[in-house]
């Protein structure tokens, strides 16, 4: 879905840009009723407010189209990646970051009770781990492991798509930001699509695997096709210099975390 488009200092000249961004990954990225929200959306907005020349929309995708456009060139930029350079190569440069997210396991609490959880991931061989559609998050020996058929990863589209599918047993833990998975939590339960408990397991946070910085990512790859990519990426990153050196950036943190 498409955003009305924020006008960088509006002009009649401004080059119309198209942001994308992941349509399924709340409370950072994510699309209601019809329009992409989030924090990482309130953060480019305001950091859109600080450039001038161009005439920008933020479309939500899901992740793995996402990261489609930008390996086929066809995209501009998408958030909110980390940096991978070895799994990713077609996205380059990252700007400067937008915010620190902390990645977790999230298990049933059979799960942690059957034994010791606190070697990742040594202690969860053997088990089917719950992963977003073309995310790129539980490190190097992990992806060695699933390479090993140590254990088994199952993706499905959105958090809340994996937490439904933890809670009903088909799988056993889940990976992603633990803020995402609390806030996507206590939205299921409020909208009555998780008993915990009940119809569906209790969960717990087992361990936490690591800490990595989110982005605004760009293609490597469109080989020209967007003259105005160098001016972009230096507007954009000294717009987020700016909204951290003078407090903007604490104050949209803040205010998103209120009302949730």
């Amino acid at each position: 879905m498409v955003i009305p488009a924020i006008c960088a200092t509006a002009q009649g000249a401004d080059i119309p840009v198209t942001i994308y961004a992941d349509a399924g990954y709340p409370p950072y990225s994510y699309e209601k009723d019809g329009k992409p929200v989030g924090l990482y959306y309130d953060i480019v907005r305001a950091a859109f407010g600080h450039m001038h020349g161009y005439k920008i929309e933020v479309q939500t995708v899901p992740w793995k189209r996402g990261m489609a456009l930008l390996k086929s060139g066809t995209g501009f930029a998408l958030y909110p990646p980390y940096m991978n350079v070895k799994d990713e190569p077609w996205t380059w440069p990252y700007s400067q970051p937008l915010y620190e997210e902390h990645v977790v396991a999230y298990c049933r609490k059979d799960v942690i009770a059957a034994k010791p959880r606190k070697r990742w991931p040594e202690d969860f061989y053997g088990l089917t781990i719950g992963n977003n559609a073309g995310f790129i998050i539980g490190g190097e020996e992990f992806d060695k492991a699933v390479q090993a058929h140590k254990l088994r990863i199952e993706e499905g589209k959105d958090s809340e798509t994996n937490i439904i599918k933890l809670g009903l047993k088909r799988t056993d833990c889940y990976i992603n930001d633990r803020v995402s998975i609390q806030w996507t939590i206590s939205q299921l339960k409020a909208e009555h699509k998780y008993d915990e408990g009940g119809a569906h397991a209790e969960l717990a946070e087992a361990i936490q695997i690591g800490s990595n910085q989110a982005y605004l990512g760009y293609t490597s790859r469109d080989n020209g096709r967007y003259a105005f990519k160098p001016d972009f990426v230096r507007q954009f990153d000294a717009a987020i210099l700016q909204m951290k050196r003078s407090g903007e950036m604490d104050s949209v943190i803040r205010n998103f975390f209120k009302p949730h």
